[in-house]
């Protein structure tokens, strides 16, 4: 048991991004109709990620990649590759075969962890090939699903399962993944492919999950390749440990409440500012803020909290420089309206750390 002082006041290593926004580390589904081009899709995916290219244009953390193609032999796989590059990537590795979920696969990816230690994702294509029973029961789906998520949240990767979707159209095109929803139950994410026809070039990517936006992408499949075909929504970066360091460049030193502290936001920067999350993102930017010189601690005193902050220019990586003013005015000018501006775009709340508790 932890407790919730424990949970609220500890500094929690957050989970970096395998593609921005959209993949993390966890169990993931990738669900499409067959020969929809999941495997072009994954295999783009795989190719980026070892590369450290963006897919569907967001950024990735390039690291080390195994893909299980379970269904393809080296030649059809050779061939796959040679549509997307003629230089192989030294990043990524190929199996053709693997044990089933509960009969060896578990060792077998952690053993692949032993032996890529830089390893960041597995694709899994297909689920259908590692699985050890037929029975399609919520309580099967889960427990083996189960299986898998313990595997990626021990080794701190991400593992995509590529499946199938039913035949039945549904308005909600989760409730198309096949099996019960026992796997959308234990996956951290699913993603959806869906076109009209296997002769439609344009379809849709559907993408939900407990960590990542829930998003439609349109995209487009030709040459081999799935593209994304409209603007995908631009994330505005997070400015909260920029806004923090420039405030205390002439603060120098704090002692006082989350209230007193956001009351000093207020003066310099104007805009609505509420104690909990500010809290919560001074415990989430710690490492950040000591990067930047800002030293962060806090105590309890007669039941409520006080909040330490201490500046040190010799300590600050930035050398002492108005960074929050460089983020909103690149031109260096400093001749804006309001700051304020940035920090209440800085994040959606949905990923840890991500700046938000600024906004108002």
């Amino acid at each position: 048991m932890y407790s919730c002082a424990y949970i609220m006041d500890t500094q929690l290593k957050s989970n970096p991004y395998i593609v921005e926004h959209m993949l993390y580390p966890g169990l993931y589904i990738l669900a499409g109709a067959p020969k929809i081009g999941k495997s072009w899709l994954a295999l783009d995916l795989c190719l980026s990620v070892a590369e450290g290219e963006p897919f569907l244009k967001h950024e990735t953390h390039k690291g080390q990649v195994l893909y299980l193609a379970l269904e393809d032999s080296l030649l059809r796989l050779q061939n796959r590759l040679y549509e997307f590059t003629d230089e192989p990537s030294e990043g990524l590795q190929f199996s053709t075969l693997a044990k089933t979920i509960g009969s060896g696969l578990e060792q077998q990816l952690e053993d692949a962890k032993r032996r890529l230690p830089d390893l960041r994702l597995i694709v899994i294509d297909t689920l259908q090939k590692v699985r050890r029973t037929v029975d399609v029961k919520y309580g099967s789906d889960y427990s083996e699903l189960g299986a898998l998520k313990s595997v990626a949240d021990k080794l701190g990767i991400a593992i995509l399962l590529i499946h199938h979707t039913r035949k039945e159209h549904d308005s909600d095109p989760f409730n198309m993944i096949s099996g019960t929803t026992g796997l959308n139950g234990c996956a951290d994410g699913s993603f959806v492919l869906t076109r009209e026809s296997r002769s439609d070039k344009t379809g849709k990517l559907y993408c939900t999950g407990r960590d990542i936006e829930s998003a439609e992408i349109a995209v487009r499949f030709e040459g081999h390749r799935w593209s994304v075909t409209d603007e995908v929504e631009s994330h505005k970066p997070d400015t909260f440990s920029f806004a923090i360091h420039d405030l205390m460049l002439e603060q120098i030193s704090f002692r006082g409440s989350a209230s007193d502290l956001c009351k000093l936001l207020f003066r310099k920067f104007g805009g609505q500012y509420f104690p909990n999350r500010l809290t919560r993102d001074l415990i989430q930017h710690t490492e950040e803020l000591k990067m930047l010189g800002v030293m962060f601690r806090s105590r309890r005193s007669h039941g409520y909290r006080i909040i330490e902050l201490d500046y040190d220019r010799s300590g600050d990586s930035k050398n002492g420089s108005l960074l929050l003013v460089e983020i909103i005015d690149p031109t260096g000018t400093h001749n804006f309206a309001s700051p304020f501006t940035a920090l209440i775009g800085a994040g959606d709340g949905k990923i840890s750390g991500d700046g938000n508790s600024l906004a108002g």
